[in-house]
């Protein structure tokens, strides 16, 4: 995710970390050199490069801006749930930290039976994020996703171990339901994060909107050359980047968990939560506090 006080004004303007030109500068090269052909045709042989009605292009164009907007706004709606699931995954985890301390009442340092279920919650963090960004990887790549240790099955040995303090007195039952309880919010949170990963977009949209704005953009010249003449490039250029620049951050937005910029930084939510249970249990080495490398946090 990119992390980074907002630019000035003129700054703003030609900053490239963040930004989609990275991956959109082929198209927007291809768009350029065709008007340039276009325009020249134009000039040179009206004949038989005549001047186009822009009208057709604009109602395209109106279309597209819609269809655009209506994507982008399901791809980033998938990016927020995703964002509020690991926030839930965070609380879950440090009411963890909390219920858990009466394990230590009345004694000056942590009890194994608490370090074992915080440090089991930290390996499901971590887990987690490897199981999410392996799976989004995967599928993108079109192989299998393979797990070390599934995150559930984590869970699952933390519920025994809370059993097991149950049935040893060491815990009250209203003690016990409530770990239950935290339990169960991170397994909830986890199979949303999986049901996101599991489940993108339907492909015909993709396919409609990349056609479109293709055959869109690629039309244009022939409807701005005749009214903009050798402005027409310019122009051309700018409204493809707007309709490319859109495209290439709803795709970005559509994986939450994967390794692009815009991507959720779930590999720092974890490095989080392992620094606050870490320091629950006492411990004063603790990992560095996850910080951006070129304004990008993984």
């Amino acid at each position: 995710m990119i992390v980074r006080s907002r630019p000035g004004l003129l700054t703003l303007f030609f900053v490239l970390k963040g930004s989609v030109i990275l991956r959109t500068w082929p198209q927007l090269f291809a768009v350029g050199l065709l008007s340039v052909i276009v325009v020249a045709a134009h000039v040179q042989a009206p004949q038989i490069v005549p001047g186009v009605n822009p009208a057709p292009l604009t109602l395209i164009g109106i279309a597209l801006s819609v269809f655009l907007s209506f994507r982008n706004n399901a791809c980033y709606d998938r990016w927020w749930e995703a964002r509020k699931l690991w926030g839930q995954i965070i609380q879950s985890a440090r009411d963890i930290a909390r219920q858990t301390a009466v394990l230590d009442e009345r004694r000056s340092e942590t009890t194994p039976e608490r370090r074992e279920i915080l440090t089991a919650i930290i390996g499901f963090a971590h887990a987690s994020v490897g199981q999410l960004r392996q799976k989004t990887l995967a599928r993108q790549a079109g192989e299998p996703a393979l797990f070390a240790e599934p995150a559930d099955r984590i869970l699952h040995a933390v519920a025994l171990q809370v059993g097991r303090l149950l049935r040893q007195d060491r815990l009250r039952s209203v003690e016990a339901l409530g770990l239950n309880d935290s339990l169960s919010q991170l397994t909830q949170a986890l199979v949303g994060c999986e049901r996101l990963s599991n489940t993108p977009l339907p492909f015909a949209y993709t396919l409609l909107l990349h056609r479109t704005a293709y055959l869109f953009c690629f039309l244009l010249p022939f409807g701005l050359a005749d009214m903009l003449g050798w402005a027409t490039p310019l122009a051309a250029m700018l409204v493809a980047y707007t309709f490319f620049g859109l495209d290439a951050l709803g795709e970005e937005l559509e994986e939450p968990f994967g390794m692009l910029p815009n991507s959720l930084p779930i590999s720092a939510f974890a490095t989080m939560i392992e620094i606050h249970l870490r320091s629950a249990m006492g411990e004063t080495d603790l990992p560095p506090v996850p910080v951006p490398t070129d304004y990008v946090l993984t």
